[in-house]
């Protein structure tokens, strides 16, 4: 138990580069990502959970960053949307088709919805629309009416599907 007001100095591995900062024992992982690594694509929503405008991974597990502390995640590997496209700035196959598909409007809950497409993509690569819908669920958004971010979903599993079947 630490004392109101202590500072824990913590370790956070984010897209692959150590941070390491004294932060409150109730800041969370959210704060941490914007103003320790001072990556801003992860954005600031509801700050319950609720919204997934926040979603990053989490040693590979999809997570809503605003209702992890950071001291939980000291340690960790964490990969934001910053932290997903190719070695020369190609941009992952999910982003392209969010593109290509006009599955982006104000921009907001994009990032968060990339990146819960991505983990249910590697959970699921073959999913019929319905079982889209349903995997994205817990990420909101305004603009789209999701039809758009639906196709755009699907559109990257048959992208990659036939870059894995290609290498094969």
């Amino acid at each position: 138990m630490t004392a109101k007001g202590e500072m824990i100095s913590i370790t956070v591995t984010i897209n692959g580069l150590p941070y390491t900062a004294a932060v409150s024992a109730t800041m969370n992982l959210t704060d941490f990502i914007r103003e320790v690594a001072n990556l801003t694509g992860t954005n600031v929503g509801c700050g319950e959970g609720e919204c997934g405008a926040c979603t990053v991974f989490l040693d590979g597990s999809s997570v809503n960053s605003c209702i992890v502390l950071a001291v939980d995640a000291d340690g960790k590997e964490v990969t934001t949307i910053e932290g997903i496209g190719g070695p020369n700035g190609d941009l992952h196959p999910v982003q392209q088709a969010f593109i290509d598909c006009g599955a982006i409007q104000c921009g907001f809950c994009t990032p968060g919805m990339i990146m819960q497409a991505i983990w249910f993509l590697k959970q699921n690569p073959d999913p019929t629309p319905e079982e889209v819908r349903a995997g994205l669920e817990g990420n909101l958004c305004r603009c789209t009416g999701y039809e758009k971010i639906v196709d755009a979903v699907l559109t990257a599993a048959q992208q990659m599907n036939a870059v894995e079947t290609s290498v094969r």
